[in-house]
């Protein structure tokens, strides 16, 4: 089982006849839900709405988060190299700006004078 505790997946079969049962023979969705052991008639209701925007197509939907394509795959890659050169770049660029205004090394000493 996946998603939540006591989560239950129905068949792509089991949904189709629940809409049937719905939209052809006029019975409730609480009716349905007990005739073919559904714990909860609300999903008979979602079933049955996505069927009448989608069609056929919604019972045919892949479940969970889609997966990343080669190429996002590469170009993700790429940019994470790209992100460390510029990282190094930019550490040995601040370390050259430091050293040239000999910051932390003062040469001369001022007197207080008042």
């Amino acid at each position: 089982m996946s998603g939540r505790k006591g989560m239950k997946h129905y068949r792509v079969e089991i949904k189709q006849e629940a809409v049937r049962q719905v939209l052809e023979e006029h019975l409730t969705y609480a009716a349905v839900a007990t005739r073919l052991e559904i714990r909860k008639a609300e999903r008979i209701e979602v079933w049955v709405r996505k069927y009448r925007e989608e069609g056929e197509a919604s019972f045919h939907k892949p479940i969970g988060r889609p997966l990343k394509s080669q190429a996002e795959e590469r170009e993700l890659e790429r940019l994470r190299m790209e992100n460390a050169l510029l990282k190094k770049f930019h550490t040995e660029l601040r370390k050259v700006q430091l050293a040239q205004r000999n910051i932390g090394r003062s040469t001369t000493i001022r007197k207080n004078t008042k």
